[in-house]
């Protein structure tokens, strides 16, 4: 019974955070949006203090349970663990863990967390990982599906789907990591279960050093068991040790199989203190050094973090290019680039509910994967504050939309050469026309000549950055105008 309702969590879970990256109507965020937000890792990032107490409690209380039933990458791999097993059953056994292995990983994370190495971070993390395969592999695919039906629904004058733009790839580095992580964990997790949550990831590793103090956990009744070992090779944690009685539960994520598979109900998820208790391996001073160093970086991470938050052409018609902006574009909410990069965890949520293209991770190794704001696709419209609402972390906080269009992410820079009343002898004004705060006007390119070609002036100090004289701009490839970022953002 414990197995099942366990599956059934983890099995709404998945299929809830799996949405938030394919929704692009917005609708999933209003209801599911809490569970991006009780993500261990990004709880750490954004300094959200209770959600982290609450894991951590809950950690005390029940075991290595969040592995199970609300980490979307630990489900995923029970996935595939699920179909190695369909091949052949009884095929996992017990190993030693791999402590040394274990408590680096998570002494790496925390040292880059504190010096802002954000590509460690967006590599580790197991929630972002999840994110970036749904967000790149599978969301062109359901976006392909949802055209497909918004076809088939016009023909019949219904209109309860309609059309999308469907970008295959929005970023070849990203694509490449997901599909890279994808094979990797698959394969790993086909063949022999939860390796990755249980040497590399530094989620478990914290988990696990609290699970192993846990009031509920899987205990062993030697009075009944009788060392057929069929519960070591049905736990894909590999963390039963049948021939001792014993369990680590640093490692156990509370999946209930091996419950479920014992013929004598010798196994028992109960608070009962028995004397079949873990012994200590040869490892345990080595966890304890780790875990007093690991404790003072988490700490300090913490500090750190907290410190951070304060802070119709008449052109050829060919695909825009990316102007070479010396500062690139965060959107607003972010405050800075330096809060960006310090508490950006590349999971792609904000990417997938952006409705007009305008967010897409970077392919720049400092800031790998990381969402940034180009306006090739379209600008960022001023009644819109969806990637504020949904990010997890702290990397780009809530904002309203009065508070948006105040916002200044980055100003407009014309470009002589590329303006088409100049370059072609036609009028245009499309960048003044679409400004939304008024912040460019026309003027004759000739002071002393009222009629001569009329060329777009800049007020500073009136443009928030938002892209839309870039994007709505008919000069190809470049734009005539495009938007120069800001390191920190400032109300106007």
């Amino acid at each position: 019974m414990l197995k099942r309702i366990r599956q059934v969590l983890a099995a709404l879970s998945i299929v809830a955070i799996m949405l938030l990256f394919l929704d692009f109507t917005g609708t999933v965020h209003q209801w599911w949006g809490w569970m991006a937000k009780i993500q261990f890792l990004p709880a750490l990032m954004a300094v959200n203090v209770g959600v982290i107490i609450a894991l951590i409690v809950a950690t005390l209380i029940f075991g290595r349970l969040y592995c199970s039933i609300i980490c979307p990458l630990g489900i995923m791999q029970d996935g595939f663990g699920w179909l190695g097993k369909k091949m052949k059953k009884n095929r996992y056994s017990y190993s030693t863990a791999k402590s040394i292995l274990r408590y680096t990983m998570l002494c790496i994370t925390i040292i880059a967390i504190i010096f802002g190495i954000s590509v460690i971070v967006t590599l580790l993390a197991p929630y972002s990982a999840f994110g970036r395969i749904v967000q790149n592999i599978l969301s062109p695919l359901w976006q392909t599906g949802n055209n497909i039906l918004a076809g088939m629904s016009e023909r019949a004058d219904n209109y309860m789907f309609y059309s999308v733009d469907v970008i295959w790839v929005k970023s070849a580095i990203t694509l490449t990591v997901a599909l890279a992580t994808l094979v990797i964990l698959g394969v790993l997790a086909w063949r022999n279960g939860r390796t990755y949550c249980n040497t590399i990831c530094p989620v478990g590793t914290i988990l696990g050093f609290f699970a192993k103090y846990s009031y509920l956990k899987p205990l062993i009744d030697t009075t009944k068991c009788n060392s057929c070992g069929l519960c070591a090779r049905n736990c894909k944690s590999s963390c039963i040790n049948s021939k001792e009685h014993t369990i680590d539960y640093t490692r156990c994520v509370g999946c209930m199989d091996c419950i479920g598979k014992c013929h004598k109900n010798a196994i028992s998820y109960t608070h009962k203190v028995k004397a079949t208790e873990p012994s200590t391996d040869a490892h345990d001073n080595t966890r304890r050094q780790f875990m007093s160093i690991g404790a003072t970086l988490l700490a300090t991470a913490a500090v750190k973090a907290t410190e951070k938050t304060v802070d119709g052409g008449l052109a050829a018609i060919v695909d825009k290019k990316i102007p070479n902006r010396e500062t690139h574009l965060v959107p607003p909410g972010a405050k800075s680039i330096r809060n960006m990069s310090s508490h950006c965890t590349a999971c792609q949520l904000c990417v997938a509910v952006c409705p007009n293209g305008v967010l897409r991770p970077s392919s720049n190794m400092e800031r790998m994967m990381q969402p940034e704001s180009s306006y090739e696709k379209g600008y960022c419209r001023p009644e819109c504050t969806k990637c504020s609402e949904v990010c997890p972390t702290g990397a780009i906080c809530k904002i309203t939309v009065a508070e948006k269009s105040s916002i200044q992410i980055g100003h407009a820079v014309w470009v002589k050469d590329n303006c088409v009343p100049l370059t072609d002898g036609y009028e245009c004004g499309n960048c003044a026309r679409h400004c939304p705060t008024g912040a460019i006007t026309m003027m004759p390119s000739d002071a002393s000549d009222e009629t001569s070609p009329k060329i777009p002036t800049v007020n500073v100090e009136k443009c928030i950055g938002c892209g839309a004289c870039e994007n709505l701009c008919p000069a190809r490839p470049f734009s005539a105008i495009y938007v120069e970022g800001h390191e920190n953002h400032r109300v106007i």
